[in-house]
């Protein structure tokens, strides 16, 4: 079974012998040189060596550079990104790229992420048939994307709060869910579950002014999470104490970057944009 390499100890040459000082002039120099060596073959293969050998090499150089450099510059540290028009914020732990056959697979871990200012307190993304295309600008494509994730309660409860107008959820000093009625001043204890991307709350053991309240009071209809970005789809969410956990997945998607301004954030350490 094949399993994700460190992209610091991989070489594309280890497995295709090309027989010329390839791997030389990619390797062996610094990495900004390697970077502009490889964008003009990437832009303009026929100057550089035969075409036939860029279209089997060069998405393998691109993948292994983009992941060195991005680690090495961001491991470990917070960095800022631009991911298809929407802004983020995280600690970067873990960024390993595998060919799986004609495509590639990706794993990202990041920590503490902030996604358009919803706070994420662990994310790991595992990225599908991804493929890059040559052009200007770059693109690439996955096939889907597997997310799993670690909230907050406080973070989630303030996040449902912004989808549905007329109850504020909230913990309680012992960990409940305590549900208030913006107008009707009716108190409850609350669940909440998401499955297949639908909310359900439940409302339980409501009291308006310290009298039992009907049911008929206290019923939420289930929320279609659909307007998520991306499309993105909530599987699944179970609380585990202060914390839920969820899995989610996007469908297929196409991106596309700038090599030169990718690369420019590297070297410097600025903000990263894929539009």
């Amino acid at each position: 079974m094949a399993t994700y390499f460190d992209p610091k100890a991989w070489s594309p040459l280890r497995a295709v012998d090309l027989g010329m000082d390839l791997g030389k002039r990619l390797f062996d120099q610094t990495w900004v040189d390697q970077w502009t060596s490889f964008t003009t073959a990437w832009l303009d293969p026929v100057t550089d060596f035969g075409v036939g050998t860029v279209t089997a090499l060069m998405p393998d150089v691109l993948m292994t550079l983009l992941s060195e450099g991005i680690l090495s510059q961001f491991g470990g540290q917070e960095v800022d990104a631009t991911f298809l028009g929407h802004d983020l914020r995280a600690t970067l732990h873990t960024l390993k790229v595998r060919r799986r056959g004609a495509h590639f697979q990706t794993k990202t871990v990041l920590t503490q992420l902030h996604w358009n200012n919803h706070p994420v307190e662990e994310l790991t993304a595992i990225a599908h048939g991804v493929r890059i295309i040559p052009g200007v600008p770059t693109r690439i494509r996955a096939a889907q994307i597997d997310i799993t994730g670690v909230v907050s309660v406080a973070a989630l409860l303030n996040w449902i709060n912004t989808w549905q107008p007329d109850w504020v959820l909230e913990t309680a000093p012992d960990g409940q869910i305590m549900a208030r009625h913006k107008r009707r001043k009716i108190r409850a204890l609350a669940t909440g579950e998401i499955t297949n991307n639908v909310l359900t709350i439940s409302v339980h053991t409501a009291h308006w002014r310290s009298i039992r309240a009907p049911r008929s009071m206290t019923r939420l209809a289930p929320i279609p999470l659909t307007d998520l970005p991306n499309q993105l789809r909530i599987l699944r969410a179970e609380r585990k104490g202060d914390h839920i956990e969820f899995t989610a997945d996007l469908p297929g998607m196409t991106a596309s970057f700038d090599l030169a301004q990718i690369r420019s954030a590297i070297v410097a350490g600025t903000t990263l944009i894929v539009f």
